[in-house]
């Protein structure tokens, strides 16, 4: 939401640019009059002289008809031509002028929201690892637990670890894509690397069902096995973030002549068809930060975006069906992924 002093600047442009397009149609007007009236002036006098000069009978006929009326006729009507030519320019680059003043005054208030969110959700994101893993280790420090409350404890403390970790990497691959980014290509089989990857994620969400279904046989391609690693990863992490308990997760994937393609379908909350073509932008995040019950930091769908990219593919957003969402990678097979 807006705040009230940018509401008021807002007013304030609006409000200089309808007094300058009221002054210059003011403006635009006395021309016309006066060129008109300069015109009239002109012609008057030029009959006066041709009759006076015996060069044209006294009538209106003749007058009108004369080369010299025809001349100042003609460029008459050229400078009426000149001054709708300038104000047509003029209210043209003046609505350009406030289409752009306004698509960047709008971009400036989207990224200023998106980087309130982001700096909420890592503020939230860092404390609340930290303080589970400090809280944990001030338990032991202060007295002897018994085997499997402390067992319990480690495994909560290594998961915050694991997932303070992965934020912070998050956050470091994020600064790479902008700049210093490198695949490092490697042979790599993405259905045996997705396989991998569900064994993973079983193991991290329980109640979750996951289908793995690869509806052809997949070819090895070269590519860059952790970029592809965490491409696959934020999908899934997504998929279960926004699909409850016991979400229901489908992976397919598939060969269609030199291009591979892996699909994520969860049966979620969906996104909204306004919302797919944000949710790749850096820090980008759907809802309100101050009320939101999702974890994230708007990083992981930019990261995915740009790594398929790095491997000359494509990423689409689809709904599925009854519900829920697909994502849906196209990598072409290549002996080898060229840098940018």
């Amino acid at each position: 939401m807006e705040k009230p002093r940018n509401i008021q600047l807002r007013l304030l442009s609006y409000g200089v640019i309808a007094y300058m397009m009221l002054a210059f149609a003011w403006w635009s007007v006395l021309l016309f009059i006066k060129n008109r009236d300069a015109y009239q002036a002109k012609r008057d006098n030029m009959r006066l002289v041709m009759i006076a000069r015996e060069e044209i009978p006294p009538t209106d006929e003749a007058f009108y008809h004369s080369p010299a009326f025809r001349a100042l006729k003609k460029q008459y009507d050229r400078q009426e031509y000149m001054i709708l030519g300038e104000a047509g320019v003029f209210v043209l680059s003046l609505a350009i002028g406030v289409w752009l003043i306004n698509r960047g005054y709008h971009k400036e208030v989207m990224a200023a929201q998106q980087q309130r969110n982001f700096l909420l959700s890592i503020t939230h994101e860092l404390k609340s690892p930290i303080a589970s893993i400090r809280l944990v280790l001030e338990t032991f420090q202060r007295r002897e637990l018994p085997k499997d409350k402390a067992e319990h404890l480690t495994k909560n403390a290594l998961l915050e670890t694991e997932r303070l970790n992965k934020l912070v990497n998050d956050l470091l691959l994020s600064a790479k894509l902008e700049s210093a980014y490198q695949l490092h290509q490697e042979p790599v089989n993405l259905a045996q690397l997705v396989e991998d990857i569900f064994e993973q994620m079983e193991a991290k969400y329980p109640r979750a069902t996951f289908t793995f279904n690869k509806q052809t046989a997949v070819e090895d391609t070269m590519g860059d096995v952790a970029g592809l690693a965490s491409v696959i990863i934020n999908l899934m992490e997504n998929a279960a973030k926004y699909s409850g308990e016991d979400a229901d997760i489908e992976a397919r994937i598939s060969q269609h002549g030199h291009t591979i393609r892996l699909e994520i379908a969860d049966q979620g909350i969906g996104i909204a068809e306004e919302e797919k073509n944000r949710i790749f932008e850096k820090f980008y995040r759907i809802g309100n930060e101050d009320t939101r019950k999702t974890k994230g930091t708007g990083l992981g769908l930019y990261i995915v975006n740009q790594i398929v990219k790095a491997h000359r593919g494509k990423i689409e957003v689809l709904d599925n069906q009854p519900k829920g969402t697909v994502f849906r990678i196209d990598i072409p097979v290549a002996k080898e992924v060229k840098q940018k």
